[in-house]
C-alpha cells in the first residue's frame, strides 16, 4: 500500500510559538512516524518552525521525512532530513507550491502569512486541510470553515494533535481530494 505523504504547516520560530505548540508539533510528528507514512514540511535555512519540531519527532519515532526548501542549496537549519528538495524559488515565492502539491493531506499548526498560503494552495487543489485548534494563528481562524464560496472542502478542525493525523489519514482514504 502506498504511503501517504503529510505535510505538516505552520507557525516558523519568529512568530515566537508557545512550548505547548511546540509540543503538540512534537506528537504531530510522532503519530505520523507512528502511522507509517511520510512527514512533508517546509526547510527553513535559518530558524526552527513548528514544522521542523514535526520533523525531529517523526525521525526520532523512526519515521520518513521530505523537506522541502527554498534556494537551491540543500543546507537547511534542521539536518537530520531523509530527503531535500531545493526548489530554486524563493521563500513566499513559490517553495509552497510544491511543498503543498507534494502532499495528500496537510495539518496546520499556528501559522502566519507563509502558512496562509500553503492552506490557500492545498484549498485550490483539494488536498485535505487538517487545522489543529487551539494554538493561535490561522489554523484556529479558519477550522471548521470553507476558504471561499465555492465550499470545495472544508477545512476539518483536529483537537489534539493524535486526532489530526487520524483526520489527516481518513481524508486520504475516503478519497476527499
Amino acid at each position: 500500500m502506498k504511503k501517504l505523504q503529510i505535510g505538516v504547516v505552520g507557525s516558523t520560530a519568529d512568530l515566537s510559538f508557545t512550548e505547548e505548540a511546540r509540543a503538540a508539533a512534537e506528537e504531530i510528528g510522532r503519530e505520523i512516524a507512528k502511522s507509517g507514512n511520510i512527514l512533508v514540511f517546509g526547510a527553513e535555512k535559518d530558524f526552527d518552525s513548528l514544522p521542523t519540531v514535526a520533523c525531529r519527532s517523526a525521525k526520532r519515532n523512526g519515521g520518513l521525512v521530505v523537506g522541502v526548501t527554498y534556494g537551491k542549496g540543500k543546507n537547511v537549519f534542521e539536518k537530520d532530513v531523509d530527503v531535500i528538495i531545493p526548489t530554486g524559488l524563493e521563500r513566499g515565492g513559490g517553495r509552497e507550491f510544491v511543498l503543498v502539491l507534494c502532499c495528500d493531506a496537510i495539518i496546520t499548526i499556528s501559522g502566519g502569512s507563509g502558512t496562509l498560503s500553503e492552506i490557500c494552495v492545498a484549498y485550490q487543489a483539494n488536498i485535505p486541510i487538517i487545522a489543529l485548534q487551539g494554538f493561535g494563528g490561522w489554523s484556529d481562524k479558519i477550522a471548521g470553515s470553507y476558504l471561499d464560496g465555492r465550499k470545495r472542502s472544508g477545512i476539518v478542525e483536529a483537537k489534539t494533535a493524535e486526532e489530526a493525523v487520524k483526520l489527516a489519514i481518513k481524508c486520504c482514504e475516503e478519497g476527499n481530494k
